[in-house]
């Protein structure tokens, strides 16, 4: 699910004039708000209470499905946001978040009153309602793709929207409950996700918590009822535990605060769900937390304790030495308390618990209490760098979202360059992956790649602990079966826009080439330099074309969306108008020489042409075979045999869309054939057919065989690479002759034999 709302997601607004004790509540939650601003200076405080009043007044009438005015969900907001001690722009932005969304006000309107950043702030928050979609799935993209990009601009933006998202969540029993599954479900997916990649652990904990709530409130009834079974029944023991972990830090002389911490209710679902347990089984739902003074500490706080009970082997982690992607850092470990209970641990100082509860919201929070300091880092930043730079090379909203989501889970691996330095890589993620995490040109490049220090596929899956060695080459380009594997949404947009680009540099090129040769048709030898002279010339046939520019009409051309012949004749009329005369012998020999069944000239084929020409999977033509072309719509140009079923309908119905195509004298490549081989069904048949196309030079790139078994006779089709029609006749001879081959014939579209 994607958002689509920034506002109360359900029970729109009713123009209602709100009673004397409503508007009484407002004003008391709006003191409520300044009571939390005391961190800043009175101007500051000033402003904020100026966007209260304005958005008071534009939110007037307007009641929430509470009974409530609608202004106590805007006061709810930025309470929260003063929680996390945000500047008073980001508040002031909380409270008219929904202006322009719901009230009619505008962008100039808020930049006139309260300045240019507190505008973008608001606008970063506002949906995309004004604009027409063809899908609401689109549109719910689209509105997604302008909130992540805000946010990786300013930050401050999707700490509101999480504010806003879980004042939401908390007052969602007031919405009519067939609206309960999409917020929750919406809240579950995207915004819980994106609250744990910045570190924000409190809002993640209570989104997942309240989505959980809604989403399965059976589930979550009988949950709630056997933790609070669970905890009367051992609350002597975590008690004991307590007692004794406290008593054993007074004894070493250290100085700690220790608190309890439970398992929410969602998380211990998950676990039951992943793994398959019973409520009984799992053993970790309490813990406790040992706050200490400084790093040293956390490591002696974690001698004393396994002193005091034997840890779980394999359950102790270091997130200090190697910080989770999103800066959080402790120390965890299990151990086996009283009466053999689980009971996990978590060492950390006390900026490490600022982070790990408030993420990138710790930026304010340690700014607040440390003002003398400006240039506290900001976590996160890392990924928000990211989505600018898949936004930049991904301009569709849909698959900006496909890409992005793929970075949103949490569980990481953690491996080494050959120089030592650790980097945190997504679970799943490949060696090409880890490349394009280095650099683009890294990636782009990759050949081959080592992991401790043995050759490995670039497909394979990282490890934790891995030392990884990428091999490169200067000539070495993206493959577009890397797509298949990749797992986070950096590789995939590079490697995916490497691809685009190559795709269009060579549309291009035979999008020029498709216009000159139908140039020449109409009289012209080639077409008019892109210069000063010209320009005039080309700007009037984009106005009619409709393109921006000549490099787009160009590869438009070649990519189909355009026919050459069309688009000459209009240029050779343009001429014309400046007096340019067309050259009777060229028309009279390019007619003649002209293939009777295209309307375009001849383009000369020789297998390198890549993304720009296909060959088409259904007749599999190779050099030798008389072929066609044919522009698809947006597809370039599809080579077909000349007589293949699928070719002779395209130019029955679309007959101006074929061009003339011939074979180069020296193809750069060998082209797949596809060949049926009827065999006598033997020990060690495959054995002989492979070993007989292996003798002509036959490459076997796919083969796949009948589903009965124990027939006398078998049918084997085999994809094989071929030079030309020559070396597929020397191979057809050679498999005849083999033993136990029956027959062999060349399969095509439409007809069984060559």
């Amino acid at each position: 699910m994607i958002p689509t709302s920034t506002g109360q997601p359900a029970g729109r607004k009713a123009p209602v004039v709100p009673t004397p004790a409503a508007a009484n509540a407002a004003a008391a939650s709006f003191a409520a708000l300044t009571a939390k601003l005391d961190y800043l200076d009175p101007a500051d405080i000033e402003q904020v209470r100026q966007a209260y009043r304005f958005a008071d007044e534009a939110h007037l009438g307007q009641i929430r499905a509470s009974g409530e005015p609608y202004i106590t969900h805007p006061i709810a907001v930025a309470a929260r946001c003063a929680e996390w001690k945000l500047d008073a722009q980001a508040l002031m932005a909380a409270l008219l978040h929904d202006a322009i969304e719901d009230c009619g006000v505008t962008k100039p309107q808020l930049i006139e009153r309260f300045g240019a950043a507190v505008a973008e702030l608001v606008d970063g928050l506002t949906k995309l309602d004004k604009l027409q979609f063809n899908t609401r799935e689109e549109s719910q993209a689209e509105s997604f793709r302008k909130m992540l990009l805000a946010m990786a601009r300013d930050v401050r933006v999707i700490l509101i929207k999480l504010a806003d998202r879980t004042h939401n969540m908390r007052t969602l029993d007031d919405v009519p409950r067939e609206k309960w599954g999409r917020t929750s479900r919406e809240t579950l997916d995207i915004y819980a996700p994106i609250a744990h990649r910045l570190g924000l652990n409190a809002t993640y904990r209570e989104l997942q918590e309240l989505a959980f709530r809604h989403l399965q409130p059976w589930r979550h009834g009988v949950l709630d009822k056997a933790v609070q079974k669970a905890r009367s029944r051992r609350r002597d023991l975590i008690q004991k535990v307590q007692r004794e972990v406290e008593q054993a830090f007074e004894q070493a002389g250290m100085k700690v605060r220790i608190a309890g911490r439970e398992k929410t209710l969602y998380s211990i679902y998950r676990k039951m769900d992943e793994k398959h347990l019973s409520f009984a089984q799992v053993t970790d739902i309490y813990g406790f937390r040992v706050i200490v003074p400084s790093i040293t500490d956390c490591y002696t706080a974690l001698g004393v304790l396994h002193q005091m009970y034997k840890p779980v082997p394999g359950r102790f982690k270091d997130h200090i030495a190697i910080p989770k992607v999103n800066g959080y850092q402790s120390l965890h470990t299990t151990l086996v308390g009283p009466s053999g209970v689980n009971v996990e641990f978590q060492m950390r100082t006390e900026a490490m618990h600022v982070v790990a509860e408030s993420g990138v919201a710790a930026h304010w929070l340690y700014k607040a209490s440390h003002p003398e300091s400006d240039n506290s880092e900001r976590l996160g930043t890392k990924w928000l760098q990211s989505l600018l730079d898949i936004q930049h090379e991904t301009r569709d909203a849909a698959e900006f979202w496909d890409h992005v989501k793929i970075d949103l889970f949490p569980d990481a691996v953690y491996v080494f360059t050959p120089k030592s330095q650790i980097m945190a890589m997504p679970r799943g993620a490949t060696v090409v992956d880890f490349a394009y995490s280095i650099h683009s040109d890294v990636g782009d490049r990759t050949v081959a790649a080592k992991i401790n220090g043995v050759q490995v596929p670039l497909r394979t899956e990282l490890k934790n602990g891995d030392v990884i060695e990428v091999v490169t080459a200067a000539v070495s380009t993206p493959n577009p079966a890397w797509l298949g594997f990749v797992r986070t949404g950096r590789a995939r947009s590079k490697i995916r826009h490497h691809l685009k680009t190559l795709a269009q540099a060579e549309s291009q090129e035979l999008g020029e080439k498709l216009l000159s040769q139908a140039l020449r048709a109409e009289g012209i030898k080639q077409l008019p330099p892109e210069d000063g002279d010209n320009a005039a010339l080309w700007d009037k046939l984009l106005r009619f074309t409709g393109n921006r520019t000549r490099q787009e009409l160009l590869t438009d051309l070649g990519l189909g969306k355009r026919i050459a012949g069309i688009v000459a004749k209009r240029l050779m009329t343009l001429m014309a108008e400046r007096g340019q005369k067309p050259d009777a012998l060229l028309i009279t020999r390019e007619r003649f020489t002209a293939h009777e069944n295209v309307s375009q000239g001849s383009v000369v084929l020789d297998g390198s042409e890549n993304a720009s020409v296909q060959f088409a999977a259904c007749c599999r033509p190779i050099p030798g075979d008389p072929i066609v072309g044919y522009l698809g719509r947006g597809e370039g140009l599809v080579v077909h045999l000349d007589d293949c079923a699928v070719a002779r309908r395209l130019q029955h119905k679309d007959a101006e869309r074929f061009i003339g195509v011939d074979w180069s004298d020296e193809p750069v490549r060998p082209f797949e054939a596809g060949v049926l081989v009827t065999v006598q069904n033997s020990k060690g048949v495959l054995a002989r057919v492979a070993s007989a196309l292996a003798s002509v030079e036959a490459d076997i790139t796919h083969v796949d065989m009948d589903d009965e078994r124990a027939q006398d006779a078998t049918d084997l089709r085999f994809l094989i690479a071929v030079r030309d029609r020559v070396h597929l006749d020397a191979v057809m001879r050679t498999l005849k002759r083999t033993p136990s081959v029956m027959r062999a014939q060349r399969l095509r579209a439409g007809r069984s034999a060559a």
